[in-house]
């Protein structure tokens, strides 16, 4: 991809830029009563039952759940396998489909999101890409880096729950 040529602090100011006019215009949206934006978080666990948690160098500086936006017609577990794989370089071998997480699981967005919640669990180790991605790690759920936004840590208990409910069963 022709953006990785530019210097990875010119890359990330731009990150930066386009954060801001991305959370203008769904402020903008919202008001003018466009489609909400769809997107997911994703709960990616490893063997451990620790939690893969990831920071991006634009936005709030918290710790959140992987995701992203869904592409127009894009189903949400392929937008969440997708958007594990670019942000982590981790594969998901089994994901499942939690439902809706409302406004968002971990942030605040402006204007209206449609956020879907999906949980995977993986093998893989994963790797920030300094660039969108400062740090990715797996922690376990009873010590989780700091900082997290307040949302999330209020959500995650119901969330993983939910998840460990849904896994599917392991072979064998």
């Amino acid at each position: 991809m022709l953006i990785r040529l530019l210097p990875a602090p010119v890359h990330i100011a731009g990150l930066r830029l386009a954060h801001a006019v991305r959370r203008q215009w769904w402020r903008l949206g919202g008001r003018l009563g466009r489609p909400p934006v769809r997107g997911c978080r994703v709960l990616v666990f490893d063997a451990a039952d620790r939690l893969l948690l990831i920071r991006h160098s634009y936005g709030a500086p918290h710790w959140t759940l992987p995701g992203g936006g869904l592409g127009r017609g894009e189903d949400a577990l392929a937008a969440a396998r997708r958007e594990v794989r670019e942000e982590t370089a981790c594969h998901m071998a089994e994901a499942v489909l939690l439902g809706l997480a409302g406004q968002g699981a971990g942030e605040t967005l402006t204007g209206r999101h449609e956020v879907h919640l999906v949980a995977g669990w993986t093998a893989d180790a994963p790797c920030a890409d300094g660039r969108e991605i400062v740090a990715a790690a797996f922690f376990a759920l009873d010590a989780l880096p700091q900082p997290i936004s307040a949302r999330l840590a209020a959500d995650l208990p119901g969330h993983v729950t939910t998840a460990k409910a849904a896994r599917p069963s392991l072979p064998g």
